[in-house]
């Protein structure tokens, strides 16, 4: 856990440095989220999705992300409008709300808390949920909240299927059968591992907390949404499945409770979604869910 939080901090606080310093002028968190989207997201996904072993009763960890973005849309946008949020603030409350960080907070945290058997209950949880859901969903919801207009199934569709971790998915899939060479798999670990650090270096980049006070009734909401209501809905979710191992409850639960999507952010960053939002939902997320997603695992034993 320590390791974790070290490596978060730290280079959130060296892209909040780097900005100040005045060396990256504005516009250069651009190059490091086209990187992340298009580079380091898809070399993780081609490694880890060609190794997951799925087993049917870990079902429940998969569906539950996908029930909390797709319950963020009505939320958000009966809500928003009443606190005077633009289409914009609220798609971006939508992406990052509705999509936890459950791997590189989430994964950590599960092998620290919960052991081997909690780390593959995380495992599906984010691969099969949340990884799943910003490829398709959050890609589409993006693309039309910043078109500003009704597109063309064709051109949603293309948009999807063009997006480079929903390539990488597709085609990790296809090569389950075939074991990567060695080297393949050297170059996707080395590359996959930047995503963490240059995706909380751009937040850093673009983080301004001095905007916190004028942006707090959002920033409530969605952080309200994200780290109290989603993990609180699922516990009692949960609870009333019979069946359910422990195990599975615990680990389900703890990924609910993960603060905003670091790629969620970028994602809204890249469509012009309100990315000063976006990125204050990270910014402030991450370091609180440190606090309040021990809290919900300590309520759900």
């Amino acid at each position: 856990m320590s390791q974790v939080i070290g490596l978060l901090g730290t280079c959130l606080v060296l892209g909040v440095l780097a900005r100040r310093s005045g060396k990256f002028p504005e516009g250069s968190a651009g190059p490091f989220n086209t990187f992340v989207l298009y580079v380091a997201l898809p070399a993780l996904v081609l490694r880890v999705m060609h190794r997951l072993e799925f087993v049917p009763s870990l079902l429940v960890a998969a569906v539950v992300p996908w029930l909390y973005y797709l319950a963020a849309g009505p939320f958000f946008r009966w809500l928003g409008p009443r606190l005077g949020l633009g289409k914009e603030s609220v798609a971006a409350l939508v992406l990052t709300a509705g999509l936890g960080n459950t791997a590189f907070v989430g994964l950590p945290m599960a092998e620290a808390l919960l052991g081997s058997e909690g780390l593959a209950v995380a495992v599906v949880a984010d691969q099969l949920g949340s990884f799943l859901v910003l490829s398709t969903l959050a890609t589409l919801a993006a693309t039309r909240a910043s078109a500003g207009a009704e597109l063309p199934l064709s051109v949603l569709a293309r948009k999807v299927a063009t997006f480079p971790p929903f390539v990488a998915l597709v085609v990790s899939l296809l090569l389950r059968p075939v074991g990567y060479p060695v080297w393949v798999e050297s170059v996707l670990e080395r590359l996959g591992a930047l995503l963490t650090p240059l995706a909380l270096f751009s937040v850093g980049l673009q983080l301004r907390l001095s905007g916190v006070k004028a942006r707090l009734p959002a920033l409530s909401l969605g952080l309200f949404y994200k780290l109290v209501l989603v993990p609180g809905v699922v516990m009692l979710g949960l609870w009333a499945l019979p069946g359910l191992s422990p195990v599975v409850v615990q680990a389900t639960v703890l990924q609910a409770a993960m603060a905003p999507m670091v790629s969620a952010a970028i994602l809204a960053a890249e469509h012009r979604l309100d990315p000063d939002l976006a990125v204050l939902m990270v910014g402030v997320g991450i370091p609180l869910s440190f606090v309040t997603a021990p809290l919900m695992l300590w309520l759900v034993r």
